[in-house]
């Protein structure tokens, strides 16, 4: 277990009285605790689950602005768990009895080491293992996901990685949001216009550190002719080894685009006024680089 409890009888008695004024089923009880960080701040975002003796979850939900949790429910055992973005996971274990309070008073989280870097050198992503995504939203309720097919990259890994670059190339015709109808269109000068524009490309100097596992990558995309300041922002998920033993990174990034700022916009709108494609273009990229031969 990581972490620690502290101050249980106090948080017992503050629980207790929350306890007198919430309703509670006659065969339940609540489970209650608080979450706080090295210094003694409470953790915000902290997530928790409560599962019964046989893993199924409970309940799930977040902490309150000062660090609390109180969950009321059927009397047995239960496992908790707490997560939050830049600390180690919390488990504990609790008994609930009928009509009472078991409080796991107050839990510090610890902080998590982040995963080690990938080497200083030069990388290049892996497409088996990469993908590039976007979902935008169609006829003002629907939704549309796509990816890219054809793409590559090259990134190199700076002492310090601060100082780290990156180039990725997407080859717009490879516009895949399965309809040959749909992706024709998307390819024409409505929209992409790839026999003008054949790529989109992104391009970073820099990698900025948010803490944990968390990093923000600004950079320059040229998409439709057009260049804009935009700024990923990527869950750097650590180092492994490829079914050859080959050393590989991975990381998670997203980023929210709108299609006026690349003059990408064409709108056609229904006999209601409801646009058929909205402004905004969400990208999530799953992507993988190892080491370039």
């Amino acid at each position: 277990m990581f972490g620690h409890r502290r101050g249980d009888q106090a948080a017992r008695g503050l629980g207790e009285g929350l306890l007198s004024a919430m309703p509670v089923p006659p065969d339940a009880g609540a489970l209650s605790c608080r979450v706080f960080d090295p210094v003694n701040e409470p953790v915000r975002h902290a997530e928790l689950a409560v599962s019964d003796a046989l893993g199924r979850t409970v309940v799930a939900g977040s902490v309150d602005p000062y660090g609390s949790f109180m969950a009321t429910v059927p009397a047995g055992e239960y496992s908790l768990a707490v997560s939050a973005e830049g600390y180690a996971p919390y488990r504990a274990t609790a008994t609930v009895m009928e009509n009472s309070l078991a409080s796991l008073g107050d839990l510090t989280l610890r902080i998590s080491q982040p995963p080690p870097l990938p080497a200083p050198g030069k990388w290049e992503i892996e497409p088996m293992h990469t993908s590039i995504g976007f979902t935008a939203r169609h006829i003002g309720l629907a939704r549309i996901d796509g990816r890219f097919n054809t793409f590559a990259g090259a990134i190199r890994i700076a002492d310090p990685v601060e100082q780290s670059a990156m180039h990725v190339v997407i080859d717009a015709a490879s516009i895949d949001t399965n309809l040959v109808v749909r992706d024709n269109h998307l390819r024409s000068a409505d929209f992409l216009d790839v026999a003008r524009f054949p790529t989109l490309e992104f391009y970073s100097e820099r990698l900025v550190y948010k803490g944990g596992s968390r990093w923000a990558i600004p950079g320059a995309l040229t998409l439709h002719g057009v260049t804009r300041t935009v700024t990923l922002e990527a869950d750097y998920q650590g180092l492994g080894n490829g079914m050859e033993g080959e050393t590989r990174a991975a990381c998670h990034a997203t980023a929210e685009l709108h299609r006026d700022d690349f003059t990408v916009s064409w709108q056609a709108r229904l006999a209601q006024g409801i646009a058929v494609v909205g402004p905004s273009v969400t990208v999530d990229l799953d992507v993988q680089f190892v080491p370039r031969r």
